[in-house]
């Protein structure tokens, strides 16, 4: 699967942004998510979707804040984030499953992710 990620920039706290992965390839029945990864941080889960779209898991940090969606046709998987804090800069990674791997395994560890895409900065600062 090739995943590419848009959408990050510079926001205000207070503020939101929308980010988007396009994925390509082997994309049957595969759950998608996004990770964060902040500078001198390891790499931290932040929300999933299942492939069907019916099921979604996030992080306690974003919960409220953020919204995981996606479209099927094209595989689109977004990230609405409102409500943006300084502590939420990072690089933001789409990644997606294998295809028809269990969605009700997913942990939010990075290895239950087999395709990374690249990554979108997101920097909030006033």
């Amino acid at each position: 699967v090739q995943l590419q990620a848009s959408g990050g920039g510079l926001v205000q706290p207070g503020g939101s942004l929308r980010l988007s992965c396009a994925a390509s390839g082997r994309t049957f029945r595969t759950y998608m998510g996004w990770f964060r990864q902040a500078p001198g941080k390891e790499r931290e889960f932040v929300a999933a979707i299942s492939w069907s779209g019916a099921y979604t898991y996030y992080a306690d940090s974003v919960k409220g804040r953020f919204t995981i969606s996606g479209d099927s046709a094209p595989k689109m998987v977004y990230l609405q984030m409102n409500n943006l804090q300084p502590e939420d800069t990072a690089v933001y990674y789409c990644a997606a499953g294998a295809s028809k791997a269990d969605w009700f395994l997913v942990t939010g560890s990075p290895r239950d992710f087999a395709s990374w895409g690249q990554g979108t900065l997101v920097t909030v600062s006033s």
